[in-house]
């Protein structure tokens, strides 16, 4: 897991600089990481005998202890499995802004696609005395769930992955509102054969996109081919090659939802590597409304999905509940919008409207 800043010991020097650790005070002492930092802290929630033991460990095993930010560092960890795509980037930006604009500082650390909650991960986040953590579509291990439960600091996640029995709060999007009006912004154009790539399926945000697009053509009694759905990455490479798969069909689509707008961008490349004009032979629809959309030729029809405002939400929860206030309702969802750009039409074969204007469908939440 990369990190931001150079990984410290407890808190002493760099690694190597002496042997012991939290997570061995805690492993001696029979107690949790967090309850060990508690002890550091002078923080409430301990018993008279641990903190006595745990004290007591702390002194025979040397421990060297230096002043830190405790309790209102004005530190709020940032978590995301990587900084290289422009969906990140949107996040990062929404959650610095609303971080300034309530005085806290972020840490940002990525998971490179790794599972958050190790026992390294939880130790290094008790030292740092962070006032509380956002995680972005990070899995959860569950050991790291009940440490971080323990921690007693605030965690909001961010379109997590997994069911919705969390026992943090989240900020989402209206995903299944998304992949239908996507759907539906096609078949109203005339197109029938609409093929689907999604994003990780193992994410629930992709399967709401998905049952999304499956719900909306049973709506309008187009029978849906199961040859035409893919399960992609999100990614660019993902697009090109499933795109492709889908292009090569006997009876290819005519249309294409893409579960990311980068991916939707691998699709561009499928095609002009076919000679398959866009959107004059196949019609392309993203989603997220990332700064690509208005770079790539033609520009992208997508689904907006308020990235930034998510991650100021997040932050905002996640600020506000560490400075005491309510708990926020366990789920929240922002509305997604069609944006209509120029790579959407009718199908082959039928009338073109005049006119490529730029407009929006908003979703309701």
């Amino acid at each position: 897991m990369a990190q931001a800043g150079r990984r410290q010991r407890a808190h002493g020097g760099p690694m190597g600089s002496r042997g012991v650790t939290i997570a061995e005070i805690a492993e001696a002492a029979g107690v949790s990481v967090p309850t060990v930092s508690k002890v550091l802290n002078g923080r409430k929630g301990v018993s008279a005998a641990t903190r006595r033991a745990v004290e007591r460990l702390l002194d025979e095993r040397g421990y060297e202890r230096r002043g830190r930010p405790g309790p209102g560092s004005g530190l709020i960890d940032f978590v995301i499995s990587s900084l290289d795509t422009q969906w990140a980037t949107a996040l990062l930006r929404g959650a610095q802004a609303e971080a300034a604009r309530l005085g806290a500082d972020l840490v940002v650390t990525t998971t490179q696609g790794r599972p958050v909650g190790t026992p390294d991960w939880v130790e290094h986040l008790a030292e740092r005395g962070s006032d509380g953590v956002v995680l972005v579509v990070s899995e959860l291990l569950d050991a790291g769930r009940a440490e971080l439960e323990r921690l007693h600091v605030p965690v909001v996640l961010v379109d997590p992955v997994g069911s919705g029995s969390q026992p943090f709060a989240t900020v989402a999007a209206t995903d299944w509102a998304g992949g239908r009006d996507a759907t539906e912004h096609l078949i109203r154009l005339g197109h029938r054969r609409i093929g689907f790539i999604t994003g990780p399926i193992e994410q629930v945000c992709h399967r709401d996109r998905l049952d999304g697009y499956q719900a909306a053509m049973r709506r309008f009694d187009i029978s849906a081919d199961p040859d035409l759905v893919r399960h992609g990455n999100s990614l660019v490479d993902g697009g090109r090659r499933l795109g492709a798969e889908l292009l090569d069909l006997a009876q290819p689509p005519t249309a294409i939802i893409s579960g990311s707008d980068e991916q939707a961008y691998g699709v561009y490349q499928a095609a002009r590597e076919r000679g398959v004009r866009i959107p004059e032979d196949l019609s392309v629809v993203g989603f997220d409304d990332v700064e690509l959309c208005q770079w790539v030729s033609p520009q992208l029809t997508t689904v907006r999905q308020p990235l930034a405002a998510m991650a100021r939400e997040a932050t905002r929860m996640v600020i506000e509940l560490s400075r005491g206030g309510v708990r926020p309702t366990p789920r929240l969802e922002l509305a997604t919008s069609v944006v209509t750009r120029a790579s959407t039409a009718p199908p082959p074969g039928t009338r073109r409207p005049g006119g490529t204007a730029r407009h929006e469908t908003r979703s309701p939440a």
